[in-house]
């Protein structure tokens, strides 16, 4: 096998997985069948682990068994493994490291690709509860005007100032 196959199809499978984790996220973390895990990732957690690390174990599980599968029997899928192993570390990097500051240190970028990720990641978050969420994807970030617009459509951007406004009066009346 030529080094050029598998360099392909750890780049093919690199893309793929975007695709993969958009509809996860979509349909099975933001769906009935996954929010109990996902639910603590949208929510204040304290400590360095939440119930939506689960998720990662699985894929790395998942990872594992293409490797070993390609080891025995068939050589491609060993590098489609390396592919999503690959994913795994740029999710790792961007998601939990850039977006969430889940590291000891913090950076927030102030310009290009990385602040469009972390803005449209922020903007899926801004959203409480599993529906209404905008910008599914980990690697791709669409526009953020697109996503705002998209918030304020759905009206959950209304609802949640309106509720936060309520909860300030409420506040200032006690006083």
């Amino acid at each position: 096998m030529s080094v050029l196959v598998p360099v392909m199809i750890v780049v093919l499978t690199v893309v793929a997985m975007e695709g993969f984790a958009y509809s996860v996220h979509r349909w099975i973390m933001h769906g009935p069948l996954g929010w109990g895990w996902h639910k603590s990732h949208h929510e204040e957690t304290h400590g360095a682990f939440e119930k939506n690390d689960l998720y990662a174990v699985v894929f790395a599980v998942i990872s594992i068994l293409l490797f070993a599968v390609g080891s025995a029997w068939w050589p491609w899928l060993w590098w489609v493994a390396v592919g999503a192993s690959v994913y795994g570390v740029i999710y790792f990097v961007v998601h939990d490291g850039l977006v969430h500051q889940r590291w000891p240190f913090r950076y927030v970028p102030k310009r290009g690709y990385f602040r469009r990720l972390y803005q449209a990641h922020r903007l899926h978050h801004a959203v409480e509860g599993r529906d209404d969420c905008v910008s599914f994807g980990f690697v791709y970030a669409p526009p953020v005007d697109d996503l705002k617009a998209q918030l304020k459509s759905s009206g959950v951007l209304a609802q949640r100032q309106s509720k936060h406004r309520d909860a300030w009066r409420a506040d200032r009346a006690e006083d």
